[in-house]
């Protein structure tokens, strides 16, 4: 089979080799997918390009990409023959895993393969696993949303059009930070009600404006993209008893907490990380995401559609963020 791989941490360009492989087969208890779509996270390219000097390779050769979309080719033990034509969205291929779906063929556990409508593509059902059980974890860990006030920084990136998407649904009021015009558009066009241009505009003016809150206050849940660097930001603006929930901290990797502005406002930090989600968190944003696809209320961002063979490229997008979306290697 076609794949790509690297059998040492570094730049794309570098590292990755594209070439054939043998095919791998089910064990028990997983499925054979034909990949036809394979969708590039941030983890995947800090994996690859050793993040935090984490050089160390846990094995030998690594088939990169925690997502993907494709068709049950085969079953291992255990698993119902039913399944086999089925078509699929894949997660966390490649977690504790050396191979993940930069290649024509994975394995992988079968709750790990979750069947894909027909009326969602390949390339869109790529794009599903960590991005968009991340949001759904990130806006609904702390019970329902109707009638909150919730603030999406990174509206436009992969989690926050996600989350603004599931917050929708879930009745809640949305304000989203953006970056520039493209990125309002996307933000706009997932459901947020006010987008605040953080280059441009102060966003607790933005936010009391929408609120009508003069202290600047009244976001009852922030989905936090740059939790250090905003922390300050937000904790102006949160309501008492809010939440921020969290899944990145690139720019400032290790920020000091401000404990008693924290605990004045009896706040909740909530961390999320989808690799460390519990079986039920990922059961939970499973049957949404489905539910959500069945009846057609759920949109994805893909920006480019690269062949293999040119996934160095692929991964240089996703690291400058020069992509315009979701970055999806078709096979």
């Amino acid at each position: 089979m076609r794949a790509a791989w690297y059998d040492r941490k570094g730049p794309a360009r570098e590292v990755l080799v594209v070439g054939d492989l043998d095919r791998p087969t089910p064990g028990p208890g997983e499925v054979l997918v034909r990949v036809r779509a394979s969708a590039i996270n941030p983890s995947d390219t800090k994996g690859r390009g050793g993040a935090r000097g984490n050089l160390a390779m846990p094995y030998a050769r690594i088939v990169p990409h925690q997502d993907g979309a494709g068709t049950v080719e085969a079953v291992g033990d255990g698993v119902p023959a039913s399944r086999v034509g089925e078509r699929v969205w894949l997660y966390e291929a490649q977690l504790e895993r050396p191979f993940g779906t930069a290649a024509e063929h994975v394995a992988l556990p079968a709750h790990q393969a979750v069947p894909l409508p027909d009326g969602t593509s390949f390339a869109e059902g790529a794009c599903l696993g960590i991005p968009a059980m991340t949001a759904h974890r990130c806006v609904f860990a702390d019970g329902p949303v109707e009638g909150k006030t919730i603030l999406v920084t990174g509206g436009a990136g992969a989690v926050g059009y996600y989350a603004i998407q599931f917050a929708r649904l879930g009745g809640a009021r949305i304000i989203a930070t953006v970056s520039n015009d493209d990125q309002a558009r996307i933000a706009r066009k997932a459901g947020a009600e006010r987008v605040i241009n953080r280059r441009e505009s102060d966003i607790a003016t933005e936010v009391a404006s929408f609120t009508g809150i003069a202290a600047g206050r009244g976001i009852d849940r922030i989905v936090e993209v740059a939790f250090g660097a905003n922390l300050e930001t937000s904790l102006g603006l949160l309501n008492p008893n809010g939440v921020i929930a969290t899944y990145a901290s690139d720019a400032e990797p290790e920020p000091a907490l401000p404990f008693w502005p924290l605990v004045r406002l009896d706040a909740t930090v909530r961390f999320v990380l989808v690799y460390a989600m519990s079986r039920q968190a990922h059961e939970e944003a499973i049957a949404a995401i489905g539910s959500a696809l069945a009846d057609g209320r759920l949109m994805h961002n893909i920006g480019r559609r690269l062949p293999l063979e040119r996934i160095a490229d692929a991964h240089e997008l996703v690291e400058t963020g020069h992509g315009g979306g979701k970055i999806v290697i078709e096979l």
